[in-house]
């Protein structure tokens, strides 16, 4: 009997095979698109998947500034931060996010779709927001995903 195809066989950071994967985010929903967003920086897809591992891809969104939120929800759904102090709550909107950078709005919502542990601090760093059509890393090669055919 031959026991080594029996071993299920893990990946670690060396092994791990990271791509990089660019989307365009022009009239795309902010939460789908973030849910996809998070499983493609988390690595869910790939069959050699381990979960205390970085073994998602880069993930470049573009056009960040033509995300698209239904209802009143730009003005009425409220993101909340805490100083530690008293006093030192502080209440923003999406559209105020927007305002400040495409890239903060972003980060917000697939932080909260990632582990909240180190793992998760680490895969965030592999997410690069950019409101226009171009960004600085043409050099890796990136390929172009079109989000609604995901599964």
């Amino acid at each position: 009997m031959d026991t080594l195809s029996y071993k299920t066989i893990s990946v670690n950071s060396q092994t791990a095979k990271k791509e990089w994967v660019e989307i365009d985010a022009s009239g795309q929903t902010l939460g789908r698109l973030c849910s996809e967003v998070a499983k493609l920086l988390r690595g869910k897809y790939k069959p050699s998947f381990t979960p205390h591992v970085d073994c998602g891809d880069n993930v470049i969104i573009l056009n960040a500034d033509k995300v698209v939120l239904t209802g009143n929800k730009w003005e009425d759904r409220k993101y909340y931060r805490y100083s530690g102090y008293p006093g030192g709550q502080k209440v923003t909107t999406p559209a105020e996010m927007l305002t400040k950078g495409s890239d903060k709005l972003f980060r917000k919502v697939v932080k909260g779709m990632l582990p909240k542990n180190k793992l998760g601090d680490a895969i965030i760093n592999n997410l690069f927001v950019y409101a226009s059509n171009e960004h600085p890393h043409q050099a890796q090669k990136p390929k172009k995903i079109d989000i609604n055919s995901l599964k």
